[in-house]
């Protein structure tokens, strides 16, 4: 059994608290979805699990992954901006992601999101949606334990919406966990709620 636990933990950034307090458990198989308004801490949040800052107090914890790999690197951080490489195509990016994450499926990376149309075309051509889809094919491509999805749905439509859903349906089965930030509703029921309130 997998579990990611938050005890007492606060975030500080800019000189201001952003948020204080929150705990919560997150077991093998199981969504964990952020509420809250602009500015609550959706996003820091996510970015202190993937080891993008530290909190300013409190303890994360992961029990019964990869304990020589820090939560961080056990994890994959879907965030606002695509980590993308534009002068590369769509084929190369994901091959580029796979040799720095360790390997990987570049044709299941490429189906995940019907990306076969497109595997030649420079990324810096494509869509806001497209590359949305690029970005987020990156789950498919490399196991990870974690996954952290910051308004993953935007720019999407309804048949990446799908196949998004699919692909998270299919890492829970398995026996992962995610984390999802969203102010749209989800076809997929979330485990846990967790809702974070703006602080001034």
């Amino acid at each position: 059994m997998v579990q990611l636990q938050a005890e007492s933990l606060a975030c500080q950034r800019g000189g201001r608290m952003v948020f204080t307090d929150v705990n919560f458990t997150l077991a093998s198989g199981q969504l964990l979805e952020l509420r809250g308004p602009n500015g609550a801490g959706k996003s820091s949040l996510l970015r202190l699990i993937a080891g993008l800052g530290d909190p300013a107090s409190g303890v994360l914890s992961l029990t019964g992954g990869n304990a020589q790999l820090a939560i961080g690197q056990q994890t994959h951080y879907a965030a606002h901006q695509e980590a993308i490489k534009a002068p590369l195509t769509v084929i190369e990016n994901l091959k580029f992601w796979g040799d720095f994450l360790g390997g990987g499926d570049v044709a299941a990376a490429i189906a995940a999101f019907d990306l076969d149309g497109l595997a030649d075309y420079p990324a810096a051509l494509l869509s806001a949606g497209q590359k949305r889809r690029l970005s987020l094919s990156r789950l498919a491509l490399v196991p990870r334990l974690l996954w952290l999805l910051d308004e993953p749905t935007l720019g999407l439509d309804a048949a990446s919406l799908d196949r998004l859903m699919k692909l998270l349906r299919g890492h829970l089965s398995g026996g992962g966990l995610a984390l999802l930030a969203t102010h749209n509703a989800l076809s997929l029921s979330a485990d846990v709620t967790l809702m974070l309130g703006s602080q001034s």
